[in-house]
C-alpha cells in the first residue's frame, strides 16, 4: 500500500525546512517487529526550532504521529496516514552537569542515559539499562525497571506542541502514574533533565551488569518482539495471567507468545502487524475469560490495517 505523495506541497509551505521528508517510506524497518506498512511522509527534524517551525505551518487537517526507536510499538500492516515524526541526530546529544545531573535529547537511547550515568560515577539512573528504546517513550510511559521509574529521577523536560509551541514541563507537570503521564498527548518530548545522586563507576556498572544478565536469563530479548506486550494489573503480573490462562507458545500466523517471558510476543519470522496484533487480542480474551481480568496493551498500536 502507498499512500498519496505531499512531499511537493509541504516543501512549497516550509520553506524554512531543515530536516528530511521521505514520502511512503516502510516503518516495518524502524521496528523492533519488524513489522508494518509504510508512513505517508516520514519528517526527521534537524533539531528543535526545526520541529516547531514545521508544527506551526502544517496544515491543521494533517495528521502527526511520533514513533521513537520503535521498541514498544506495532505499526499496522496500512500503515500510517499524515507526517510521522521520528526524532534523530539533533536530539542525540547528552552531557553531564553539575549537582550529578544529565541533560539529554529524547532520540538517546535508554541504555545510553544509564551508561553516561554510570561513567560520571551518578546513581539512580542504572534501571535504564532494562528498559528497551528512547528516552521519548520513557517520557511519555513513565518508563521503569528494577526497582526504577522515570518519575523518581526526572527533573523538567521540554517538549513542542502541535501548534509549534515549546514548553517546559517539571516533573509535578507529568502527572505520573504506573506506566502513564498525564502529558498533553501532542506533546513531543525533546531533551529532559535527569538527577542523580553520587555513587562508584565500578558498583553502578556491577549493577547494570546484573540487570543485564536478568534480562538475558528471563527474557527473549534477541527476537523481534516488542517487549512487555501487557501492563501489570493492579495485584498481579500479567505473564502470571497470560501463563494461566494456557497462552504460552499459543501461535497466530508467524506471531507467538514467547515460551521464555509469555507477556512477550515475538514475530518468529513472516508474521504480519494484524498477526501480533491479533495474537494479543486473543491472549486478552483468553484471559478474561479465565481470570475475569482485562489486559491493558502496554505497546503502542498506530496505523490502519491492510
Amino acid at each position: 500500500m502507498t499512500f498519496p505523495d505531499i512531499t511537493a506541497d509541504l516543501s512549497t509551505r516550509l520553506p524554512a525546512l531543515r530536516g528530511r521528508l521521505i514520502a511512503n517510506q516502510p516503518l516495518a524497518e524502524l521496528t523492533w517487529f519488524r513489522v508494518g506498512g509504510p508512513a505517508q511522509l516520514l519528517f526527521t527534524p534537524a533539531d528543535e526550532a526545526d520541529l516547531a517551525y514545521v508544527l506551526a505551518h502544517l496544515p491543521a487537517e494533517i495528521p502527526v504521529t511520533v514513533i521513537g526507536l520503535g521498541s514498544n510499538l506495532i505499526v499496522r500492516d496500512g500503515g500510517v496516514a499524515g507526517v510521522v515524526i521520528r526524532l534523530g541526530r539533533g536530539f542525540n546529544e547528552i552531557t553531564v552537569e553539575d549537582g550529578y545531573r544529565v541533560r539529554a535529547g529524547t532520540a538517546v537511547p535508554d541504555v545510553k542515559l544509564a551508561r553516561v550515568a554510570a561513567d560520571a560515577g551518578i546513581d539512580g539512573l542504572a534501571f535504564y539499562r532494562g528498559i528497551p528504546g528512547g528516552l521519548g517513550g520513557a517520557l511519555r510511559m513513565n518508563a521503569g525497571a528494577h526497582g526504577g521509574e522515570t518519575k523518581d529521577c526526572l527533573i523538567e523536560a521540554r517538549a513542542v506542541d502541535r501548534t509549534g509551541k515549546v514548553h517546559v514541563l517539571a516533573n509535578a507537570d507529568f502527572g505520573f502514574s504506573y506506566r502513564h503521564s498525564g502529558a498533553p498527548a501532542d506533546f513531543i518530548f525533546t531533551s529532559a533533565l535527569y538527577q542523580g545522586r553520587p555513587g562508584d563507576p565500578a558498583t553502578i556498572l556491577a549493577e547494570m551488569d546484573r540487570i543485564t544478565q536478568a534480562r538475558e536469563a528471563s527474557q527473549p530479548i534477541r527476537e523481534k518482539t516488542g517487549g512487555s506486550t501487557f501492563k501489570n494489573p493492579p495485584g498481579h503480573k500479567a505473564w502470571q495471567l497470560v501463563d494461566a490462562a494456557g497462552c504460552r507458545g499459543l501461535r497466530v500466523g508467524g506471531a507467538e507468545v514467547s515460551q521464555m517471558h509469555c507477556n512477550f510476543l515475538i514475530n518468529t519470522g513472516g508474521a504480519t502487524a494484524a498477526d501480533i496484533e491479533g495474537l494479543g487480542e486473543e491472549v486478552r480474551r483468553r484471559v478474561k475469560a479465565q481470570s475475569g481480568i482485562e489486559l491493558e496493551w502496554e505497546i503502542k498500536r498506530i496505523g490502519v490495517p491492510a
